[in-house]
């Protein structure tokens, strides 16, 4: 009997979050909770089982906001500060679980050596920084957690290789500017799809929603969350009263269960 995985959404806005820092933008002095956007990040459960994809600059609030207690492991997409600049944070659950399980690609854990050097240093580590169990992933290798199977997708954010993740009926990708027709294949036959859309007008590294809605239609999936927005995008409720049928604007701490 397969386990039900839920999927809460930690943050859903983008590098900047929402509101942005000193913004007068409306969406940014919007009254509604949903229009207030954490850094990108989604929490994955099922059974006795937590990953989190992504470690953003928010994860100490996204952590103690979901009462989260333990994590058995963090995917990582890539490498920008808004998907891994709260590594530090982790420290709670290395402290009390011990090594925690990162899985990258060889490229992403390159970039974590240098701007969290201390961390991975093997002699005269600081007493109490995390403690990180390196595991590589890539495209090509489908790779298991807690019982189910993980299909890494790779997407181009610009010319940067982004990993999104594929498990049973539910894939998440951020970051998406471009995808190969190969990688499409193995999204097709997807349930619920999660993908980004940032604003209305063309940006150089991410879908705007016309690109999102284009790439729903190739998928159709029964259902999308769009994440990864910016207040440009406009207000949650009238942007979502706008989007097609099953097509819907996730936001933080929106809970789904498949």
């Amino acid at each position: 009997m397969k386990s039900h995985l839920t999927i809460t959404f930690l943050g859903t806005g983008t590098s900047q979050g929402i509101p942005v820092i000193g913004s007068s933008h409306p969406v940014c002095l919007s009254d509604d909770p949903k229009d207030k956007r954490l850094r990108v990040s989604v929490l994955l459960s099922w059974n006795t089982f937590n990953y989190v994809i992504d470690c953003g600059p928010d994860f100490r609030q996204q952590m103690l906001r979901q009462n989260c207690k333990k994590i058995n492991g963090i995917l990582l997409s890539h490498e920008h500060s808004d998907h891994v600049a709260g590594i530090d944070d982790i420290r709670p659950f290395s402290l009390k679980q011990g090594s925690i399980s990162f899985y990258a690609h060889k490229r992403v854990f390159q970039s974590l050596y240098k701007r969290f050097e201390y961390i991975f240093v093997d002699e005269n580590k600081y007493p109490g920084v995390p403690t990180i169990n390196e595991i590589e992933i890539n495209k090509d290798k489908p790779f298991s957690l807690g019982g189910k199977t993980i299909l890494p997708i790779e997407v181009l954010h610009n010319k940067l290789p982004v990993l999104g993740f594929r498990i049973e009926g539910f894939t998440y990708l951020t970051d998406v500017k471009t995808i190969t027709d190969e990688e499409i294949e193995k999204v097709k036959g997807t349930k619920v799809l999660v993908v980004n859309a940032l604003r209305e007008n063309p940006h150089h590294s991410h879908f705007n929603l016309s690109e999102a809605l284009e790439f729903i239609e190739k998928i159709k999936p029964q259902k999308t969350y769009l994440t990864h927005i910016s207040h440009l995008l406009g207000f949650h409720e009238e942007v979502e009263s706008q989007l097609p049928k099953n097509v819907f604007l996730a936001f933080d701490t929106l809970k789904i269960t498949l």
